[in-house]
């Protein structure tokens, strides 16, 4: 059990005790700090309080820590599509909608990707943890495509060693929303994450506050008030994409936590709902950790993002043949 105790500054007077506890405590998610609050391990002035209280200058705001449950993946039998698969690794075309391995918002016994490999195989490298088996990257819940699991800790050093001298190639097609001005382009902006709102990363931090952060784009196609683009992380921070284009004005279509409205509209009418972010890992790139040989996966585009650029191009009078040539081997 940890305690820490914070005296309200003028600064702060006038806050709500929840936002005053994230600018203070910044390791602790929102999720978490919520949760403490509502399990009575916050007191201001010695009684418990609600996260809308507004806190005054100098009072003593006294927050318990308890240790918190050691997670782990359970297993649990989950569809999946397998790309490639030996003794060392195996790739995932991972849907939207599952998380990788388990988290403070992961339900007890709740779907991952990690768990569903732990139940496929038996086993995981360990080099992760009992809550990472076999996970060496990423990729966000609502993100699709290729991801790259090691199955022995021999695997997973080689992989992580490829990762770190960013020799791993890791394009992806993500719709944004507006125009390109440039065919191609690179954004090289510093992420960190954003102090107000701690789910988010933001640009707009200080460089020297964030992690140097570098995607390379193309655009294969403007349909409508949207682009179609080909992303290449040159770096892997989290929300990486998403907070670039948003940077630029350009947020990925579904994206409502980095400014993409709610209902995507396209010459007046209203698209169907997506649901998820358009955003989709659809080609990965490395070299085998036992053999060094050259493997490249590519992951096919998921049927409700073909159903969605369909309906995009419907409404645009935008059909079918120029999407598909474009689409040519993400399909």
């Amino acid at each position: 059990m940890r305690d820490v105790t914070l005296e309200v500054p003028s600064a702060a007077a006038g806050e709500r005790l929840d936002r005053f506890l994230a600018s203070q405590l910044p390791s602790l998610s929102r999720t978490r700090l919520a949760a403490l609050i509502q399990q009575g391990f916050v007191r201001v002035g010695g009684e418990c309080a609600r996260p809308s209280r507004r806190v005054a200058r100098g009072e003593v705001v006294e927050v318990r820590i308890p240790p918190r449950e050691p997670l782990s993946a359970a297993p649990v039998e989950t569809p999946l599509e397998i790309l490639f698969e030996d003794n060392d690794l195996v790739v995932v075309n991972k849907p939207a909608g599952l998380v990788v391995h388990p988290g403070a918002a992961t339900p007890a016994g709740g779907a991952t990707l990690a768990g569903a490999l732990v139940h496929r195989y038996g086993s995981l490298s360990k080099a992760g943890g009992p809550d990472r088996p076999g996970i060496v990257h990423r990729l966000d819940k609502s993100t699709s495509g290729a991801i790259v699991v090691a199955r022995n800790d021999q695997a997973h050093r080689s992989l992580a060693e490829q990762f770190a001298a960013r020799t791993v190639e890791k394009t992806y097609l993500a719709l944004v929303h507006g125009t390109m001005k440039e065919a191609s382009g690179s954004i090289r902006l510093a992420v960190a994450r954003d102090l107000r709102r701690r789910t988010r990363m933001t640009t707009r931090r200080r460089p020297a506050e964030g992690r140097a952060s570098h995607t390379d784009w193309r655009a294969l196609a403007a349909i409508g008030p949207f682009t179609l683009v080909e992303a290449t992380l040159r770096t892997g921070r989290t929300h990486q994409i998403r907070v670039h284009f948003s940077a630029l004005g350009h947020p990925v279509v579904g994206d409502t936590l980095y400014g993409a409205p709610k209902v995507a509209v396209a010459e007046g009418k209203t698209l169907p709902a997506l649901d998820r972010n358009f955003l989709h890992a659809a080609r990965l790139a490395f070299a085998h950790p036992r053999t060094g040989r050259r493997l490249e996966l590519r992951a096919p585009l998921p049927a409700e993002l073909r159903a969605f650029l369909d309906a995009l191009c419907e409404a645009t009078a935008n059909r079918g043949p120029r999407i598909d040539a474009v689409l040519q081997g993400y399909l």
